[in-house]
Parts: C-alpha cells; structure tokens; sequence
C-alpha cells in the first residue's frame, strides 16, 4: 500500500512549508515544497445571519412569565387555523393526495417551478378574462413564507427600500433586512378599518423603491380593504410605477363577529372589527392602565393572571394594541373574553384615578 509523509518546516517568523514524500513500495519520492498555513477552525456566521432578526420571537421569548396554574392555558395567539380541529381538510383534498402518493409517480424531485399540471389548475382557478393567467405565468413554492421571500429576491437589490404595512406582518421586515434591503413602514389607520394612509404611503416613495407590500386580508388586522380603497393603491403605485408585491394568503378567509362583540363590552379596550383572515387587533386605552408601561407588561400580567396569552403589538411595530388569534372554539373565546374582562376590571382607573396614580409615581 502506498504511503504518505507529510513533513513541516518553518522557523520563526516564516510561514510553515509542507515537504511532501511519496513512498511507493520502498521507494521514496519528493514531490517538493508546497507553502501552507497552520490549520485552524474559524467558522463565522455570515454578515446575512447576523442581519436577520425575528421580532416576534425576539419579544416572546424574552418573556419570562408563566400563567396562572390554577386556570388552563388559552393561547390566543398562534395563527395555525388547525390546531383546534376547526378547519380541517376536505375529504376530496385528502383521498386526491393518497391516490397521488400511492401512484408512486411523484415521488422524486419536482420542477422548481412545481409540475405543469398543478401549474395549469392553479392558473384555471385564478384567470379571469380581464387578468388572463396560464401556467407559465405560476410558480408553486413551498409556503407563503418562501413565496415571499423569493419574490423580494427578484425585485430588490441590497440597498434599495421596499414600503411594508405598519402594523405588518413581521417576516417582511426579517427577509428584506438580511438581504441588506431598507424597509419603510407605512401607516395603516384603525380608525379606518386598517385603511392603508395613502398620503404617508406616497411620501415614503424615492428612486430607490423596489416594492410596495400589500397584504390584504391583514395579519395581524383582519381587516379587508374595499375595491374602492384598492383602486387608490393601484392609483399611487401606477402614478409612482412601483410594483406591488400582493399577499392574499387569507383572501378566501372570512370571519364571524363573536369575539369581537365579547371584546367590545371590557372597559379600557377598542377591539377593531374584523373583516377577513382570523386576526382582531385591540387596542389598549393605556391611560386607563398606569401600572403598566407598554402592551408587553399587559399581556406579560394577562398571561401570569389569567392564563390568557395574546401577542403583543409591539411584535408588529405597533405598540399598545394586541392580538388576538379568533380561530379557537367558540367557548375558549368566550371563556377568555370573560378573563380579560376580569382581568380589566381589576386593573383599570378612570381618569380620576389614572390621574392620581400618576401623581404617586
């Protein structure tokens, strides 16, 4: 067997030589002096991971509370429509993916742009005759998360800005960042049903606007904009020619108005009505609540109190409001309704007192 003598030389401030010998069979022989480094491990995250950064995560992992054992947790705040088992799915959907699997002709790699078939099915439900869609014009990914992220990919360079909604979904603002992209917020407005501020929008618009997000039905809002409302979006990004990155992943997703009304009867909140997706903001009449400096101490307690976990706003760049997730059983919301209602009434001061208690600190 052929063998290998890798011998090292270097003195003082030389760099170390590597003089290789190849014995083969008893006979030695030089393959010269190649010049090397001392091995050494130096893994580094990458400037791109060090630029991404969750801010839902960021902020409810730093929350170190834990609820009230003698009440049941109920979470209110994780946007999975299935974990309760009141969305599941259809029959015809889960014996067509059985005969696909038991077919054994999809088994392997698909197209990255996903298979001509499905591609045609998808174009077929969304074409209309004034938006005309063929197959060519669908790309299948893995999620909303990756569709996201890859049409960012395509429309912006690092450096360029892109315009997402303030309260937004927060991937948004975690992709674009760790592809070195500028985000703008621009402001939606609760006292218009989370109608997008369409003079701010246009302000924030310069020649370095790759985008403009619109995700309509809202997460976290629930709100769903009129036609009227978005004929004006299309009229500032047609006047700016800025293209629009639509995500309308809840757009067959309607709601009821129960948690809402529940919402509405609890001093010190102004829960706004809903109209799309399975997401109801609230916002939080701080001045009502003076012991508590933000909506993250509010629901830090709300959970500690009441076992009742909301998402607080701040996890959306819009303090002072929560988030309430309304696809629960119909009696966990009204059970946790009735605790935030406990839980308000306890802690809330009318002017007078808020004034008082100000005066205190």
């Amino acid at each position: 067997m052929d063998s290998y003598l890798i011998q090292v030389n270097g003195h003082g401030d030389h760099a170390p030589v590597l003089d290789i010998h190849l014995k083969t069979n008893g006979n030695s022989m030089s393959l010269g002096k190649v010049k090397g480094r001392k091995p050494r491990w130096a893994v580094r995250a990458s400037e791109m991971s060090k630029k991404t950064f969750n801010p839902v995560r960021a902020i409810v992992d730093s929350m170190k509370v834990e609820p009230n054992p003698k009440k049941a947790m109920i979470s209110l705040s994780l946007g999975d429509p299935t974990v309760f088992g009141n969305l599941p799915t259809n029959d015809e959907v889960t014996r067509a993916v059985k005969e696909v699997l038991d077919s054994g002709h999809y088994n392997g790699y698909a197209p990255s742009v996903g298979y001509q078939s499905c591609r045609e099915a998808v174009a077929a439900y969304y074409s209309c005759p004034e938006a005309p869609l063929e197959a060519q014009d669908v790309i299948l990914t893995s999620g909303c998360s990756q569709a996201i992220e890859l049409a960012l990919a395509v429309l912006a360079n690092p450096g360029q800005n892109i315009l997402v909604p303030r309260p937004g979904f927060s991937l948004y603002k975690t992709l674009a960042l760790s592809m070195g992209i500028e985000v703008k917020l621009y402001n939606l407005l609760p006292e218009k049903a989370w109608e997008i501020d369409l003079k701010h929008l246009e302000s924030l618009v310069d020649e370095k606007t790759a985008c403009l997000i619109v995700n309509n039905p809202s997460n976290p809002c629930g709100s769903l904009f009129s036609k009227s409302h978005l004929q004006k979006i299309l009229a500032v990004a047609s006047r700016q020619c800025v293209p629009i990155l639509a995500d309308e992943i809840y757009g067959d997703m309607s709601n009821a108005d129960l948690c809402y009304a529940a919402l509405s009867a609890i001093p010190g909140l102004q829960p706004v009505r809903p109209a799309g997706a399975m997401y109801l903001m609230v916002e939080i009449e701080m001045e009502h609540f003076p012991e508590f400096e933000n909506d993250v101490e509010f629901t830090e307690r709300l959970i500690s109190e009441q076992s009742v976990f909301c998402l607080p706003a701040t996890c959306f760049e819009y303090p002072n409001f929560f988030r309430v997730v309304i696809t629960v059983p119909e009696e966990m919301i009204l059970e946790a309704c009735s605790r935030i209602q406990e839980f308000c009434e306890m802690h809330y001061q009318g002017a007078e007192g808020a004034q008082d208690l100000e005066c205190d600190k």
